[in-house]
């Protein structure tokens, strides 16, 4: 409040912006800066200049990390301050809070060095500390303070053997640093997070929008690699004594409020076991159709497609491509209390209100093929199989459509075409096939250009493929990636998707029929007005939402000759 005062009395923020923001209640100064009324650095350099401190932007200053050497440790983590540079005598260190002057004065006796404190924003000195000590440094240190605001919370409750590996996993170092390695991922987006054991020692890697970035760890972290995997199969209810056969498990924990799954998953490997867990952050998610990213045309077509009474419809990609994502926003979509929907999963990742789930196992015989002969009994009007994977469930599905339900699933083909030809390999006749699918849509995920720093660029028609759309560049500019604080300096945030709707024509049924191969049918697709997943990346750029580079690492081999 006292230096929302300041802003006020230096004519940075008027009376009128600050009543109305504290009469939002909460934070009037996270209000303040929200409401576009003052930067957050110009509140910074308002404050330093009120206290006789220099503010300094850590984004572009140069830091000398040598001084980590000799620095007390301990201090960067209890204070959250960091090093900056040292000059005759004088070591100069960024703070968020220049008037505490306790640590500062512990830094000087333990250096025997003058300290001239600045002011820097506590994010970017929290950034410093993480890139530069790694993720769980203070643990590794010992450094330990029993604070609630680590914000992980188990929902299930933990169980031992009293074992002495077991109770070296639930040291309160171990529990601290598996915590940090946990909320480190939710607040990044991280997906999927990877703890190898290699030859030279553990490495952490984060999936971040499709893409695995490697976690700054120190090395004093592979003295407790054995720790920290056997807390993470503790809280995953795995067999911690068990190291030469794969695991899974799942855990289940609240961040910061919110509800998170975490499915385990245990490998051993020839330097050890290695861990790798799916992040399904629940309270992130929403699953809405017309916000996925379709094009307008493509979204009202498919809207029409998941309305009809029966048939198959397909939803194609890699692992990864967002499928079930599609899929659970299209159940979402036509869900009303006059419908019922059920479905078959493996595993069921969200739990969707109003809709009836079966989680299949298939070590006691409950197969996706079983469970849908088992669902049609419950007078379904809507069934979502997982994914069809053999014969099997792919009769079942057909049967299914075939006596009036309308039938979702996935298939990992490259294209939509290639459904067809998919279905056939497994055995269907293809009658049935051209009969029953009446849709496949292919998609991938391309990374979302951060709007913050995103540059535009006018590329010469020689640096452009030869099947971008170079008619359509007058559409608006094309732009390409940088890299900010707010992206973490890679250029992208967040993904979207990039769709290949096929709908299923008279003529592609007699061509399904006939057995024609997937290139064929392609071509008769494209003839008949289908725009391919290459032709929505395109669009998408010139949206100015992705890059060229991004389209073209994501649409390999799906260039039209």
């Amino acid at each position: 409040m006292q230096l929302v005062e300041t802003l006020v009395r230096r004519g940075l923020v008027s009376d009128a912006q600050y009543s109305h923001a504290e009469s939002l209640g909460g934070d009037v100064l996270a209000s303040l800066v929200g409401a576009g009324a003052v930067s957050h650095e110009a509140a910074l350099e308002a404050m330093a200049d009120e206290v006789g401190v220099k503010f300094l932007d850590l984004r572009t200053a140069e830091v000398d990390l040598s001084l980590l050497e000799d620095f007390p440790l301990k201090i960067i983590y209890r204070q959250v301050l960091f090093p900056v540079s040292r000059e005759n005598g004088t070591i100069v260190v960024a703070t968020s809070d220049p008037l505490d002057f306790y640590p500062l004065d512990e830094i000087s006796a333990a250096m025997g060095l003058a300290v001239e404190p600045v002011l820097a924003e506590q994010s970017e000195i929290a950034k410093l500390i993480k890139n530069h000590l790694g993720v769980g440094g203070e643990t590794i240190g010992g450094l330990i303070e029993q604070r609630n605001e680590d914000g992980i919370e188990l929902l299930t409750e933990i169980e031992t053997d009293g074992s002495e590996l077991s109770e070296m996993a639930q040291e309160a170092s171990v529990v601290r640093l598996v915590n940090e390695i946990l909320l480190e991922a939710v607040e990044s987006r991280t997906s999927d997070v990877h703890i190898e054991s290699q030859q030279d020692g553990i490495v952490i890697r984060n999936r971040i929008d499709g893409i695995l970035h490697t976690q700054p760890v120190p090395p004093e972290i592979n003295h407790f690699r054995a720790a920290i995997i056997s807390r993470l199969k503790i809280m995953a209810k795995l067999n911690i004594a068990e190291k030469r056969l794969p695991q899974d498990g799942r855990i289940k924990i609240r961040v910061k409020g919110r509800e998170v799954d975490v499915r385990v998953s245990v490998i051993p490997m020839i330097h050890g076991e290695s861990l790798v867990m799916r992040i399904l952050d629940k309270g992130a998610m929403v699953f809405e159709l017309q916000g996925l990213g379709m094009a307008e045309e493509t979204y009202d077509e498919f809207r029409k497609l998941i309305s009809l009474p029966h048939g198959i419809i397909l939803v194609t990609g890699p692992t990864g491509s967002g499928k079930t994502t599609t899929l659970y926003s299209s159940l979402i979509e036509i869900n009303d209390p006059k419908t019922k929907i059920i479905t078959t999963e493996d595993p069921v990742e969200y739990q969707l209100k109003g809709i009836n789930q079966i989680q299949v196992h298939p070590k006691i015989g409950l197969t996706f093929a079983h469970s849908l002969r088992s669902i049609l009994r419950h007078d379904p009007d809507v069934v979502l199989v997982g994914e069809i994977r053999d014969l099997e469930t792919a009769e079942n599905a057909i049967q299914a459509s075939l006596t009036g339900h309308l039938v979702f699933s996935t298939l990992h083909t490259n294209d939509a075409a290639g459904a067809f030809t998919r279905m056939g390999d497994m055995g269907v006749e293809p009658f049935l096939v051209a009969s029953t699918v009446e849709a496949i849509m292919a998609q991938r995920l391309v990374r979302r250009l951060c709007t913050s720093c995103r540059r535009e660029v006018k590329p010469a028609t020689a640096d452009l493929p030869d099947d971008f759309p170079m008619e359509m560049l007058e559409q608006g500019p094309i732009y390409e990636a940088v890299g900010c604080r707010e992206c973490r300096d890679v250029g992208y945030r967040g993904r979207l998707g990039i769709y290949e709707l096929l709908v299923t024509t008279d003529d592609l049924r007699q061509m399904a029929h006939d057995r024609l191969s997937t290139w064929e049918i392609k071509k008769a697709a494209i003839a008949g007005g289908m725009k391919t997943l290459r032709d929505d990346g395109w669009r998408k750029v010139l949206q100015g939402a992705t890059s060229v580079e991004e389209v073209l690492r994501i649409t390999k081999g799906d260039r039209r000759s």
